[in-house]
């Protein structure tokens, strides 16, 4: 086969010779759809200046997430933040948006509001029928939606990008049963908000371990923070005063130091295994001085980083997707933090 042309492009992607000329060229002015179809016959036909160009439109993606007073969702923030920066080939520009976990009116409200303005959305949210419905209706404008961390089973979307949570749950109670020891205990689970598909199926997978191997483990409750740090440590605290036989607290999402305080506060310090997750740096400091026992870690930045492949895939301006879409979990202890 001889040397490939611009014109095999265009009958290829069925264009015209300039729309191939006007997206080689980074000239702007191509709809979506051609410039997609253009960039992936170039690969194809192994057109040497098109495989590691800049996108010629920049695409405009909504991220959803929660205040980054919760430090996971300030990391998730940052990088976003600098995915241009990281990511130029791709032009894709990412614009936060901060949503409150306990108005999911407002957020569905949020995401109508964002169907002319933004080519894609990932978000981070709790599963709400209204929030489902509105990401469906995103979604059937052939635009991509990935719902990162925790998933939204109604809402139809392209990719779900993060952490398999009912295993992260079975590792953190696998822990616990092995932390506890033979004598067992009573053991506290704070979740942030069991509406979130991601909390729920941490709860799940931790309570079936313990169910399966560890008898003498036994959940006495299971309450939520409502994602609230300050009220994750209040949880705790009245929960330590009316059960002192609670051995063991499994923290699901924020209020790590709050949990802590608590404990403290109680003299109960080194005696209550505290198994949580997020390797943030203050979770870190609180692991190395003993007073948390295990951070299970999903890895923020790789997260992002798989989330904005994936949508460069769908774009057409990265060859391959990711090779999973399923992001590993670490297991942290004073010995590696």
């Amino acid at each position: 086969m001889g040397k490939i042309t611009a014109k095999d492009i265009a009958k290829a992607a069925n264009v015209s010779l300039s729309t191939v000329d006007r997206v080689l060229n980074n000239r702007g002015g191509v709809a979506e759809a051609k410039e997609r179809r253009v960039v992936e016959w170039a690969r194809k036909l192994k057109i040497d200046r098109a495989l590691n160009q800049r996108a010629a439109r920049t695409l405009r993606i909504a991220v959803l997430l929660q205040r980054p007073e919760n430090p996971f969702h300030a990391a998730v923030q940052t990088n976003f933040e600098a995915a241009m920066r990281d990511f130029p080939q791709f032009n894709l520009q990412f614009r936060i948006h901060h949503i409150e976990p306990a108005k999911p009116g407002a957020t569905a409200g949020l995401i109508r509001s964002l169907l002319k303005m933004c080519d894609g959305i990932v978000i981070v949210s709790a599963a709400d029928d209204d929030i489902g419905a509105a990401l469906r209706e995103f979604g059937r404008q052939g635009k991509p939606v990935i719902t990162l961390v925790t998933d939204i089973a109604s809402s139809e979307r392209f990719a779900y990008v993060g952490p398999d949570n009912f295993k992260a749950g079975r590792i953190a109670g696998d822990m616990m049963g092995r932390l506890l020891g033979k004598g067992g205990g009573d053991v506290l689970v704070i979740s942030g908000m069991l509406s979130m598909m991601g909390h729920e199926e941490r709860e799940s997978g931790f309570r079936a371990v313990l169910n399966e191997r560890y008898s003498d483990c036994r959940i006495t409750d299971v309450l939520e923070s409502l994602e609230r740090a300050e009220r994750a440590g209040d949880l705790v605290f009245s929960a330590l005063k009316r059960n002192c036989a609670i051995r063991g607290i499994y923290n699901a999402s924020a209020g790590a130091s709050s949990v802590v305080n608590a404990v403290e506060s109680l003299g109960r310090a080194g005696e209550i295994v505290f198994i949580t997750h997020e390797l943030t740096d203050d979770r870190r400091y609180l692991l190395r001085k003993g007073l948390i026992d295990v951070i299970i870690d999903q890895g923020p930045a790789f997260e992002v980083r798989t989330a904005i492949e994936a949508l460069a895939a769908f774009f057409g301006r990265k060859e391959d997707p990711p090779a999973s879409l399923m992001t590993p979990i670490h297991i942290h202890t004073i010995e590696n933090c």
